[in-house]
């Protein structure tokens, strides 16, 4: 019997070593951190300003979902991406600066919060400026890049 119990645990043992895993796991980087975060959002940031709304969307996941302040929740980069024009006209400026951030035990989820601003010109060239509040959800994707997979914010009178 004991030896029998010898062989299976060598057996399990082999097949382990020469079978692995057919699913194998994605792990984050051992460098993730919550400052990893807080680097995206500035690069997230100057994509914007520097290609618009194609800048800005290439921070989104595929299927991510965005929570705009007094609207339904929009599913999909797809149809985010079409409500993002408004970052191609060179009179408006969006910017954001997080405050905090954080990321899971497991290393492959995390989030930004943070305060945003929004300058732009009314019909009659007169500056607007609206401030507020965000948070943004972001994801280790399979291939090893940081996604914002949910966004919110929200206006307020004072900024954070």
């Amino acid at each position: 019997m004991k030896s029998f119990l010898l062989a299976l645990v060598v057996a399990v043992l082999f097949a382990t070593l020469l079978f692995p895993r057919a699913h194998p796991t994605v792990s984050a980087s051992p460098k993730a951190t919550a400052d990893t975060l807080k680097q995206l959002e500035a690069d997230f940031m100057k994509a914007a300003a520097e290609k618009g709304s194609q800048g800005y969307m290439s921070y989104y996941a595929d299927d991510s979902v965005e929570l705009p302040n007094g609207a339904p929740a929009i599913q999909g980069k797809a149809n985010i991406a079409k409500t993002m024009s408004f970052l191609d006209d060179k009179n408006n400026h969006l910017s954001w600066t997080p405050v905090g951030a954080d990321i899971s035990a497991s290393g492959d989820l995390g989030y930004t919060y943070g305060t945003f601003e929004f300058r732009s010109t009314d019909k009659d060239g007169k500056p607007i400026v609206e401030r507020g509040k965000y948070t943004s959800i972001w994801k280790l994707q399979h291939n090893g890049t940081w996604k914002v997979v949910l966004d919110m914010g929200n206006s307020s009178a004072q900024a954070m």
